[in-house]
């Protein structure tokens, strides 16, 4: 085999450095600035900076706003974690079954992941409209929906645009698992066991686990993070800011209050909560899992 042999010693350095200078630019240089807002008091036009200590997050845990972000956040990345991840299920079950037509039902259930979440949420503003709105007619319907003044209908409100677009990622890995089985695997259950849902439960949904493990935390990662664009093209966190997500709030705090030490504060805890979530799950839920 040739190797590639470069004639001068920092040839290889000046083909890193566009990389390096992207990564360096938009990625470390605002973590830097995130740690150092967190521990300043700024004016709103960073004139003046005066070093706050540990006063900025003092000051998050007694804001009610906070604790109110922080509930709905992990609500809102519990429900859908557990709705995006039961249907992308069932529908990778369903479509692993189908003979004709796989590929057709295939790219038209992947197609909702490639939609942007700005364009998610304006695609639901629509469908919760008052005037033409389906589902705002037949939630009303049902029981006199109202997400500007209800905490509980605003939470559907964004749980539904938000779910929508995530089944299609837990569709697309899920299907992806169950054409990993082997088909001996499959032979050998439908001979020892005639009830499909048991076969499902005990054999297949087993043999499923590391996938299932990995889509909870990409779930949780994408309803902390990715669903800004949801949130903030739908109910803004109305009403009275109940349905404003950690990163929503630091956000709001950060880039339209000018308070960029609270924001700051708020990033690095939504860095420990989000890294806390992840250890717990790899030392008490991986253990338990099998690969195969």
């Amino acid at each position: 085999m040739k190797k590639v042999q470069f004639k001068s010693n920092y040839s290889q350095y000046l083909f890193l450095a566009p990389q390096l200078g992207i990564l360096l630019i938009f990625l470390y240089w605002p973590i830097i600035q995130t740690f150092r807002d967190a521990f300043t008091i700024q004016d709103a036009f960073g004139i003046s900076t005066q070093f706050a200590g540990i006063d900025n997050f003092l000051f998050i845990f007694d804001d009610p706003a906070y604790l109110t972000a922080f509930k709905f956040t992990i609500i809102y990345s519990f429900v859908i974690t557990l709705i995006t991840g039961a249907i992308g299920l069932l529908l990778a079950v369903q479509a692993n079954k189908v003979i004709h037509g796989k590929s057709a039902y295939k790219t038209l259930l992947i197609w909702p992941y490639a939609i942007a979440p700005a364009v998610v949420g304006v695609m639901a503003n629509y469908f919760f409209s008052e005037r033409f709105g389906l589902l705002y007619h037949l939630f009303n319907d049902m029981w006199g929906f109202n997400w500007y003044e209800s905490v509980y209908d605003a939470y559907i409100y964004v749980i539904v645009a938000g779910s929508w677009k995530q089944i299609s990622a837990n569709f697309i890995f899920f299907l992806a698992g169950l054409q990993a089985i082997q088909v001996s695997v499959i032979e050998a259950s439908m001979i020892d066991c005639k009830s499909s849902f048991r076969r499902f439960w005990t054999i297949t949904f087993p043999l499923l686990m590391p996938t299932t493990f990995f889509l909870i935390i990409i779930n949780i990662t994408y309803a902390f993070f990715d669903t800004f664009g949801i949130i903030d093209t739908t109910t803004i966190g109305a009403p009275s800011g109940e349905t404003r997500t950690l990163v929503y709030k630091a956000y709001m705090d950060g880039f339209r209050g000018l308070d960029l030490g609270s924001a700051g504060a708020q990033s690095i805890m939504m860095m420990l909560i989000v890294l806390f979530i992840t250890i717990f799950q790899f030392r008490y839920i991986e253990g338990k899992i099998h690969y195969n």
